[in-house]
């Protein structure tokens, strides 16, 4: 019996190899936009120039093979569970078990958001912010994220502080810095609290400690050009780099899927979409049980992945269901020339930060894509 999988980012992938490691032999069809993985986490380190878009961009042609795998380069409109059709741009597909792991969509509704930088969004809009920077020669560089004001884990804000650190650190560096006014904002008054709340302490200590202002706690209302716009007043800024909260994917909601407040495909703590036996799910297209501040982000939807792949398995033999993903945040906060490691589980969390976490950020991206390549 045929799997197919929605997507070619962590998730997906991470499920592809499980799935052959688990000792299925059948055939894995893949849908997805290109035969490529992005890896996103070392954005942070383009503005700096340390990383350009073949660095971060892995053909998956050898993949394919090793895994032989079935792909199909499109882009997913729709999903029908009833007939069992996914829909495409150029096709629908059949399916008869399947894995969603197409991953989230940001929230683009502020006005005037059209203003800004959204680094996750991929190569470009970074790429365009670090050379807008590297052609400056002062202003006000403000660095921010929000959230789903529905579910509030829809929300990415870990990359954003090693921006912050980061070009902060790059101006430095430059000899730069005292030209430049840096400005954190967030409509949370607590922003990274889901790393602990001793970590958002030290964070705004670092903050203190590198003269970077903050503007905390207030709702956002919108961008104009040179200027961010929140309840608690306006602040101008030449350039912003900005992270929207996240949602489901555009095609969930006519899907027939289960949906959670903030717009995601719901999950149980088996990966499984509720109603829907041969429907798993992994990654930020979905919502799972867990405290508020599981995060999304790659490590978690590679442990999900696992557990969907395994579970789906099981489904297709009969066997109960029993695996789960261990609920736990893990993340380093590079500054460019140190490392802040972060760790969290519901029984305990802690941080630390050393040099060695720097290069452990960099050895962990070069082992990961290592094999992909």
């Amino acid at each position: 019996m045929a799997i197919t999988i929605i997507g070619a980012g962590f998730a997906g992938l991470t499920a592809i190899k499980t799935l052959r490691q688990q000792g299925y032999q059948d055939d894995i069809h893949l849908i997805a936009p290109k035969p490529e993985l992005f890896y996103y986490p070392s954005l942070i380190w383009v503005p700096a120039g340390q990383r350009n878009q073949a660095d971060l961009t892995v053909s998956l042609d050898n993949f394919f093979k090793r895994y032989q795998i079935n792909y199909s380069q499109d882009t997913v409109i729709g999903l029908d569970p009833k007939t069992q059709i996914i829909k495409a741009k150029n096709n629908e597909y059949h399916y008869e078990q399947l894995i969603i792991a197409s991953g989230g969509r940001f929230i683009k509704k502020l006005p005037g958001i059209e203003h800004i930088y959204t680094p996750c969004e991929g190569w470009e809009p970074t790429k365009a912010f670090s050379d807008k920077l590297a052609r400056m020669e002062g202003g006000t560089l403000a660095f921010g994220f929000g959230s789903n004001p529905n579910e509030p884990s829809g929300m990415r804000g870990g990359p954003m502080f090693e921006f912050l650190f980061g070009v902060d650190t790059l101006l430095r560096q430059q000899k730069r810095r005292d030209a430049f006014d840096l400005l954190f904002f967030s409509p949370a008054p607590q922003p990274g609290k889901r790393m602990g709340e001793k970590a958002v302490k030290d964070l705004l200590k670092e903050m203190q400690k590198r003269h970077i202002r903050t503007h905390l706690g207030h709702k956002m209302k919108g961008f104009e050009e040179g200027k961010i716009i929140t309840e608690g007043g306006e602040e101008p800024a030449d350039l912003i780099l900005f992270m929207p909260g996240v949602t489901g994917p555009v095609w969930a909601a006519d899907s027939g899927l289960p949906l959670s407040p903030g717009g995601f495909i719901q999950a149980t703590e088996h990966c499984q979409v509720p109603g829907f036996d041969n429907i798993f799910i992994a990654g930020d297209s979905g919502s799972f049980p867990g405290p508020d501040w599981m995060p999304k982000q790659a490590h978690i939807a590679d442990l999900q992945a696992k557990a969907a792949a395994k579970n789906l398995l099981a489904q297709m033999q009969n066997k109960p269901i029993e695996h789960t993903f261990k609920v736990e945040l893990i993340c380093i906060v590079d500054t460019l020339n140190n490392g802040i490691m972060v760790y969290r589980t519901p029984e305990k969390s802690w941080h630390f930060k050393a040099l060695f976490f720097h290069w452990a950020k960099r050895l962990f991206e070069w082992k990961y894509l290592r094999s992909y390549r």
